[in-house]
């Protein structure tokens, strides 16, 4: 389906990523201690982390989920956005005392560390450079892979044990089994922008950010999401007239659109569900 009706309102963003994990407790303490985010609630059944009072991320329990198998889509990295260098130092921090460092890389638009949890889940910890200083190629982001000096970012931290205000999920990363089948729902169903491409990846946004959701097929994977892993995540839009025109645009598509108690969720390509709220 075509977007008649423009793109998406510069203030969409991310609002919260759910996790269907399989040992609780652990995963909260995990992502408490080497991630830095506060516990808002914890019971038997879920538990939410987040940044003063701000939730970020859902974790929600089911031992009896399977082990997200070699074929399964979903979740490739939640990207978690510091405001400043120093508290991109002191998560490097975090991860050393608590975890085992990934990979590290200075993207051009942004610095950006990278692990995964106890459960095989990845994840981005990073921080921008100023919007005005993003490389770009004839009107569109270049975003490259370089190698970040560690040290530099290690001296700049300040001691934090946790991640400061002003905290977000930039961005969520999917691994996808068809980037044509991505592009029609989030570019030309939904409204995003493509701001990047490079081999087999799609970078998509909205407001000339670099990105909000990305999606790659560099694993061939092929099955939909029905595993432990990534079990929703949410867009968020800045007025309910933006929120009335994704919900025309989705019940007019092929996907399978729900009501949620907040407001309403799309089941995408891959079975990956999208919640959307004002």
């Amino acid at each position: 389906m075509h977007v008649d009706e423009g793109t998406l309102p510069p203030e969409t963003h991310i609002g919260r990523t759910a996790l269907t994990v399989s040992v609780l407790t652990e995963m909260t303490d995990f992502y408490r201690d080497a991630v830095g985010l506060s516990v808002l609630s914890h019971d038997d059944t879920t538990a939410v982390l987040g940044v003063e009072g701000t939730p970020l991320l859902v974790l929600e329990h089911d031992p009896g989920a399977p082990t997200r198998h070699r074929s399964g889509t979903g979740l490739f990295h939640n990207a978690f956005r510091v405001p400043s260098r120093a508290a991109l130092g002191d998560a490097l921090a975090r991860v050393r005392e608590h975890w085992q460092l990934g990979g590290a890389s200075d993207h051009g638009v942004s610095e950006a560390l990278y692990l995964a949890d106890p459960e095989g889940n990845g994840i981005e910890i990073y921080r921008d450079y100023p919007r005005e200083d993003w490389p770009r190629d004839d009107g569109r982001i270049r975003m490259v892979t370089n190698h970040l000096n560690l040290v530099s970012v290690d001296a700049a931290g300040a001691g934090a044990s946790s991640v400061p205000a002003g905290t977000d999920v930039g961005h969520v990363h999917l691994e996808v089994s068809s980037l044509a089948a991505f592009s029609d729902f989030y570019v030309e169903t939904v409204g995003f922008d493509v701001q990047t491409e490079i081999p087999a990846a799609l970078f998509v946004a909205a407001g000339g950010y670099h990105h909000h959701i990305a999606a790659n097929t560099w694993n061939h994977r092929s099955n939909p999401v029905e595993s432990r892993g990534l079990s929703w995540f949410e867009v968020v839009l800045p007025n309910r007239d933006a929120l009335e025109m994704i919900r025309e645009r989705t019940a007019d598509s092929q996907y399978s659109v729900t009501e949620t108690d907040e407001e309403f969720a799309v089941t995408g390509p891959d079975e990956i569900e999208v919640r959307f709220r004002a």
